[in-house]
């Protein structure tokens, strides 16, 4: 067999190349072709099997150890993206090689999500470095994981406390969900309006109250008002005062979970194709459903109380939190033009660890040159096609929807446009 040192020769002039990205198949996910994942699996490669009854749920594109991509390349096959990194990590680029310690820092995903994802956060670095070091079975990075969620199709999540006057609202018109805060946390809540710094503190213990509310007593109350809630939209009342689409399709999916009550404390947004939300440590959030493009820094670090069988970790997630209440408005993270290439939107969000950007290459445009940067990236196919061309790839590579390709620090790619719809494409990469 030969070697990884043996083929370094040849491995070092090709500096961009295809991958085939690991699919996770969490229950969650979208079950066979109606999953984005899927229909992404067998665009980049149509002999792949996709199973009728199996869900898809999520497509990683990066090199971290639970889902390292291989390098689709017969001269440089059964290798994998971490690896070439680790014995080529010129490829990140000067800055970013320096900074994250000769790791690709991101991480890219497709999602496609059919039932919801937990109540969640993620913790920032020393938190993430202490619950490793403490739980690590539970905890298995040291690593923060801030991220962006690009939809692809319709997307909806939670995202976020809700402005103040809001969760207020619902506790006045669901008395099952005031039963669960208690009148002292509701009335601390209610006399807080206007003073920031006891709104939060009101508000973490409203929080905090109900998370930690004993389930025989909150899984009472939760059978009570969702037979109230299907009573009346039975006698065809609206029911949009307890939020009651929303609460029976998660009480379906998690029948008796605390986290069904989420709903009034969080913001609930529904995102166009093209809009994204970003996650920053602490910030509360949940995916509902809906495809999506997500990018984070290079972790798996995730603190869960609610809507999942996975382990739960109230306490940490009560203290950790972001209790800063804003509208859902403000929780849609904008992207900016390129001033220098108008087929690209930017997302760049307050993190150093990843930038996303949008190309969509019109129907006119016969040819399209991927601009280099001082990052290693990953490039998604999502529409169209092309053949794509660099010095460094030393030949050239098919492009259809979900290829994804590795491009090394500084190399640009040509892509010669074989569709008449022009092409959708996603980047992600570190612009330091």
């Amino acid at each position: 067999m030969t070697s990884l040192v043996t083929k370094a020769s040849d491995m070092e002039e090709v500096r961009v190349f295809p991958l085939t990205c690991a699919v996770q198949n969490y229950a969650w996910g979208k079950i066979g072709l109606d999953s984005e994942v899927a229909q992404l699996v067998l665009g980049a490669d149509p002999l792949s099997v996709i199973e009728d009854g199996k869900p898809y749920a999520e497509l990683w594109m990066g090199s971290h150890p639970k889902g390292d991509a291989q390098i689709k390349d017969n001269r440089i096959t059964q290798t994998t993206l971490g690896q070439w990194v680790a014995h080529f990590p010129a490829c990140l680029g000067a800055k970013v090689k320096d900074l994250f310690q000769d790791q690709l820092p991101f991480l890219f995903k497709v999602l496609s999500v059919n039932t919801a994802l937990s109540i969640q956060a993620h913790p920032n670095r020393e938190l993430a470095a202490r619950l490793h070091a403490q739980f690590p079975e539970h905890y298995p990075d040291n690593n923060h994981k801030p991220e962006i969620a690009i939809a692809l199709t319709r997307f909806q999540g939670l995202c976020g406390f809700r402005p103040v006057e809001e969760i207020l609202d619902f506790l006045k018109s669901v008395p099952e969900f005031h039963a669960l805060v208690g009148n002292e946390a509701a009335e601390e809540l209610r006399c807080s309006l206007g003073d920031a710094v006891r709104t939060s503190q009101a508000l973490k213990k409203c929080f905090t109250r109900m998370m930690n509310c004993e389930k025989k007593v909150f899984v009472d109350q939760l059978n009570m008002l969702v037979k109230r809630v299907t009573e009346e939209g039975a006698a065809g009342k609206d029911t949009s005062s307890s939020n009651g689409d929303l609460l029976l399709r998660l009480h379906s999916q998690y029948p008796g979970d605390i986290g069904c009550f989420s709903i009034y404390f969080l913001n609930h947004l529904d995102l166009d194709p093209g809009q994204a939300m970003f996650l920053g440590a602490n910030e509360p959030h949940a995916y509902l459903y809906g495809d999506c493009v997500e990018c984070m820094a290079c972790s798996d670090n995730t603190v869960r109380a609610g809507l999942t069988p996975k382990y739960i970790d109230v306490n940490t997630l009560c203290e950790m939190l972001n209790y800063s209440p804003a509208p859902a408005s403000s929780k849609i993270f904008p992207c900016m033009q390129d001033p220098s290439d108008p087929c690209v939107s930017v997302y760049d969000p307050p993190v150093p660890d990843f930038t996303v950007m949008r190309i969509q290459v019109p129907a006119s445009a016969k040819q399209y040159t991927v601009s280099p940067v001082d990052s290693a990236s990953i490039l998604l196919v999502t529409e169209g096609d092309a053949t794509a061309t660099s010095a460094a790839t030393l030949s050239d590579i098919t492009l259809r929807r979900g290829t994804v390709l590795f491009v090394s620090a500084n190399e640009s790619v040509s892509l010669h446009i074989a569709s008449e719809s022009g092409m959708s494409l996603f980047r992600a990469c570190c612009l330091l």
